[in-house]
């Protein structure tokens, strides 16, 4: 007996819904919850047929709405309104679900959880087949604080004085001061006052 291998395709056709009231004590919507929210809606489509590729291009849009969202959550979020999030493609809204999940459920509470997320995708980019990516990525890990190759350091030495040696050079300086310049006695005019 032959089996015989049969596939077909399948259309779906999606329909949103309009009309349906956001609670009055929601103002808007967390970019984390709407990244899931359309997450899975493409997960449920990627199911049933659907092919995505995230690009290069999905990758840079996702890091800029990530560090946009590291900086300023609420403000983000606010907005990521239903417009902008729908012109985004299926790739940047997975690879923007996908870094958020990746890199923690925290990932704007402090920051040293973002410079860890920073660095981490820096080492990630330092293995590039693109040469100007490689050496980009290792030049700003280079530049780093506690790493500082490519940093020009300054090194200040504070001295601290007591208060009777700083009275008494400034009475050295005040007595130079006072032998240069010839002092002569000025003329006055009293003014009353009214």
């Amino acid at each position: 007996m032959l089996a015989k291998k049969v596939s077909f395709l399948i259309e779906i056709t999606v329909t949103p819904e309009f009309g349906i009231e956001i609670p009055s004590n929601v103002s808007y919507m967390d970019l984390r919850t709407r990244a899931e929210a359309a997450c899975k809606t493409i997960n449920e489509l990627q199911n049933h047929g659907l092919d995505v590729k995230v690009t290069e291009e999905d990758r840079d849009v996702a890091s800029t709405l990530l560090t946009t969202y590291a900086g300023d959550p609420d403000t983000t979020s606010k907005a990521a309104t239903d417009r902008r999030i729908a012109k985004l493609t299926t790739g940047a809204l997975l690879e923007t679900h996908r870094i958020l999940d990746e890199y923690g459920r925290v990932i704007v509470g402090h920051a040293a959880e973002i410079r860890n997320t920073v660095v981490n995708k820096l080492v990630i980019e330092s293995e590039n087949t693109d040469p100007r990516v490689r050496l980009k990525a290792l030049e700003l890990l280079g530049k780093m604080s506690d790493v500082g190759l490519f940093t020009d350091r300054k090194e200040v030495t504070v001295t601290h004085k007591t208060t009777e040696s700083l009275r008494d050079k400034l009475r050295e300086k005040l007595e130079i001061l006072k032998s240069e310049v010839e002092i002569t006695d000025a003329e006055y005019e009293v003014v009353k006052e009214k």
